[in-house]
């Protein structure tokens, strides 16, 4: 009887297919600039002067972004690279000396981004990398947010909630966690700006934060309508798409419906990026405790979602 090999071991012969993971991986080694993001940490990274020698830097990085892609745990990364041969050769695992990160040391990676607020800086990166290429148009902002939910059980340590999280009503049910407001190009998609609170602070309220400072139109629904920052964005030149909202025994006219419409569709484009983070990449619930921890999470996804919208542009 012939032995069965596993897929680990290097005895599986390829029959010439290329997977949707192995396509989508080399789709993004190509497009993600990967020496001017290890540039970036590499002033704070250990040298390994002391203890064990870390692990290149460049190994390291890589794995962030599989655990982003994937959403992974630390644990279930460290399992993923272990089992999975396209994911060790994305990352620069070659096997035999190599050394694959078990979770402690990527555990140690992401609080070494968090100490240095890296995640914000590789966000700004990787846009000025597309701003470089032409493919940020910066006319116009799309101002937007999406809950992401977080655990409203209390059967855990602390028998209590994520002090930093709470809860918001849509529509007619409740949810419990933060919001990611997002700036976002209007001529090409792209992320520009981001930032999360809790899910029960109004859109409205961080409006300013979306902002940056170059663009000549405001994209919004209705959520974002006041009067206050109207008069503030025509006084700044900024043209003033916002969709108009109904009052109590005041409806809507049909020239406002009809206005609020095609606001709607220039307003679809900065829903893209949700689709990939929330969706493609499964990150619609959160993974740690804190916004501060989150955010970066946050920035780091929408980064790499930005590139993986141009990625056929970019691409050579």
């Amino acid at each position: 009887m012939q032995q069965m090999l596993g897929l680990g071991t290097g005895g599986y012969v390829s029959k010439g297919k290329v997977t949707k993971r192995s396509k989508f991986l080399a789709e993004m080694d190509r497009v993600v600039p990967w020496s001017r993001l290890v540039a970036l940490i590499e002033p704070v990274y250990p040298k390994g002067e002391r203890g064990r020698p870390p692990l290149p830097l460049s190994v390291m990085l890589r794995v962030h972004c599989l655990q982003q892609w994937f959403s992974l745990s630390d644990p279930g990364v460290e399992e993923a690279l272990m089992d999975i041969d396209g994911m060790r050769r994305f990352a620069g695992i070659s096997g035999g000396a190599d050394r694959i990160p078990d979770e402690t040391v990527v555990l140690n990676f992401r609080r070494l981004l968090e100490k240095h607020d890296l995640a914000a800086k590789l966000f700004a990166e990787i846009n000025a990398v597309l701003a470089e290429a032409g493919l940020i148009i910066g006319t116009g902002t799309i101002a937007d947010a999406t809950l992401i939910a977080a655990p409203p059980s209390t059967k855990n340590r602390d028998k209590a909630r994520d002090p930093e999280m709470h809860q918001t009503k849509k529509g007619n049910q409740w949810h419990f966690g933060m919001k990611a407001h997002t700036g976002t190009d209007e001529g090409s998609g792209v992320v520009l700006t981001v930032v999360a609170t809790a899910a029960n602070v109004h859109d409205a309220t961080v409006l300013g934060e979306l902002l940056h400072g170059g663009e000549q139109a405001l994209i919004a629904d209705s959520a974002y309508q006041s009067q206050e920052a109207e008069q503030m964005a025509q006084a700044a030149g900024i043209e003033w798409k916002v969709c108009a909202r109904a009052a109590r025994g005041k409806p809507l006219t049909e020239q406002q419906k009809k206005r609020n419409r095609a606001i709607s569709q220039l307003r679809a484009l900065g829903e893209h990026p949700y689709r990939i983070v929330k969706q493609l990449w499964g990150h619609a619930k959160v993974r740690y405790r804190g916004l501060a921890k989150n955010l970066g999470q946050l920035h780091m996804c929408f980064g790499l979602a930005n590139l993986y919208l141009m990625r056929h542009r970019l691409a050579p």
